[in-house]
């Protein structure tokens, strides 16, 4: 393995992208699109409180004609989070973005199996409370083309009026406008010094796992925890189960007993920054190890962090799962910062 801990950043980027995709496809086949608006609202307003004013600075943006600065966010911290989105400025007042396929969060087939609702609910979410975040009353965003709906792909512009906007007219639709064309000397980017290739690795997957974290807890807001965690825990181990061969392949790990797969989850769980080491000898059958550190559920107290955690485990619990050899997976709490992974072989265990 020619790095390591790189392919565990890579494969836990993988994984918690593909958890997403799966929580979506079971809300919306289950609860409808009513349901994933509300979500998909809550989930990105969230997201927009937690991070839009607190990266201008880091991303190089202040200073900027608030358009201007709002359309260079959206290119600049999807492109760090490995979201394809391209720049067209017409005016201080007026700059383009267009998201480019393949989307982020709807890959592969799941761009069939969402609807247009998604699209609005991140739209009122985020891109209609920027002017709020920004204190500009006269800003807006027009909306020209949407993700799913077979025009050519999610598409807009962020306005800034010459009168104050009521709330409605924050978001806006204007379908049949065309961007400008492309210039690929424009494209805004990452100050280069501040952003090294390990750093936007790390950016990739923290982009994947906080939309888990506010994913699950948000949604459990509009259906309730107890929904919440049997769909969050169905859909984690289903993912692990059907993507632990993708993973284990960035990782060289082997389909073997139960110290392969410990090797492969201690080596995996690296990548989340977390500290693991062995904690007993290990036999073919039944093999344990202790992790500390637990960033996935950094910042969180109380149900969020139950809620997560309850689902979160399911993905390594699928991963085990998909083994030749039956193996399974138990965790053992020791604390708020260390647990213990107990895998053994269901055949002799």
């Amino acid at each position: 393995m020619a790095n390591p801990q790189q392919a565990a950043i890579k494969a836990q980027a993988e994984l918690h992208h593909a958890y997403l995709l799966g929580l979506q496809l079971m809300v919306a086949t289950r609860h409808g699109e009513k349901t994933m608006e509300e979500w998909m609202f809550r989930l990105f307003h969230r997201q927009h409180l937690d991070k839009f004013l607190s990266s201008f600075e880091k991303l190089g943006l202040s200073g900027l004609p608030d358009a201007v600065a709002c359309a260079r966010y959206h290119v600049i911290s999807n492109s760090i989070g490995g979201v394809p989105v391209e720049y067209m400025e017409e005016s201080p007042k007026k700059a383009w973005v267009r998201f480019r396929y393949p989307r982020w969060m709807y890959d592969g087939p799941t761009l069939c199996g969402v609807t247009p609702g998604v699209g609005r609910g991140f739209l009122r979410g985020w891109y209609a409370h920027n002017g709020i975040s920004l204190k500009n009353p006269r800003l807006g965003y027009v909306c020209v083309s949407e993700d799913v709906t077979g025009e050519f792909g999610f598409c807009g512009y962020f306005k800034e009026y010459d009168h104050d906007l009521k709330d409605e007219e924050r978001l806006q639709f204007s379908k049949g406008e065309l961007p400008p064309p492309f210039d690929a000397d424009s494209q805004p980017a990452p100050p280069a010094s501040d952003w090294s290739a390990e750093r936007l690795a790390k950016a990739n997957r923290n982009y994947a796992m906080e939309y888990v974290r506010n994913g699950l807890t948000e949604l459990s807001q509009v259906i309730g925890e107890e929904s919440t965690l049997e769909i969050g825990q169905l859909s984690a181990r289903l993912i692990g189960l059907q993507y632990y061969p993708k993973i284990a392949q960035f990782m060289e790990a082997a389909d073997g007993n139960c110290i392969d797969a410990r090797n492969f989850l201690m080596d995996v769980m690296i990548g989340l920054g977390d500290d693991v080491f062995a904690t007993d000898h290990a036999t073919l059958d039944q093999a344990s190890f202790e992790q500390t550190g637990l960033r996935i559920l950094k910042g969180l107290e109380g149900k969020e962090r139950q809620l997560l955690f309850a689902c979160w485990q399911e993905l390594w619990v699928g991963c085990l799962r998909s083994h030749r050899e039956m193996l399974d997976l138990n965790v053992e709490k020791i604390n708020e910062e260390k647990i213990v992974w107990h895998i053994f072989n269901r055949r002799n265990g």
